[in-house]
């Protein structure tokens, strides 16, 4: 019992860390805003992760083209790891690091926005996605833990969640990515 209390207390304390720190706070808000701004225009938000964060990618693509709190017209979010052909068959032929970045050449337009989630800030396929992005003149969003890693320097916008513990990040990440999805909502379909 008292390892479990442990492990809960250690995920309260971090998004304690998140909820008083203002520049994360403020990161964020500027996230919604440039994700309402890439819908009004009739863009789309495309999601990429490895693991445990293409779960929370995939997850987040589809709370914003399903729907959060109430019945909306869907909004064009992917993630792109869920065509297994197209993972398969690149990393086979042009290795897993490309597996993102051709999805995003082949679906990224300029004022799009890529959604980058890696805990360490330095999977290769996830910078590869986010350099992609770049060149597409796409917003790059990257959901780190505390350091950041090489997304750190590459990225429009970074929610980088002050902790270095995998779960604990990962926690924050799905935190965040309700937050956002929420406040997208609501300002785009507000009743």
């Amino acid at each position: 019992m008292p390892e479990i209390k442990q492990i809960i207390t250690r995920s309260i304390e971090t998004k304690s860390l998140l909820l008083s720190n203002d520049g994360l706070i403020n990161e964020i808000e500027n996230v919604v805003q440039s994700l309402v701004q890439t819908f009004r225009n009739d863009g789309k938000v495309l999601f990429c992760g490895n693991g445990g964060s293409a779960a929370d990618a995939q997850h987040l693509a589809a709370e914003l083209s399903g729907r959060f709190y109430f019945d909306r017209k869907p909004l064009f979010a992917e993630a792109l790891h869920t065509n297994t052909s197209h993972l398969t068959a690149v990393a086979n032929d042009y290795g897993y690091d490309e597996v993102f970045s051709r999805l995003v050449n082949a679906m990224g337009r300029k004022g799009d926005v890529l959604i980058a989630i890696s805990t360490s800030g330095n999977s290769p396929n996830i910078i590869k996605a986010i350099e992609a992005a770049k060149k597409a003149e796409m917003i790059t969003v990257g959901f780190t833990g505390e350091k950041g890693g090489k997304m750190k320097k590459l990225c429009s916008y970074l929610i980088n969640v002050p902790s270095n513990d995998t779960p604990r990040i990962q926690e924050c990440h799905i935190l965040v990515g309700h937050i956002i999805c929420e406040l997208v909502e609501k300002q785009l379909f507000q009743k």
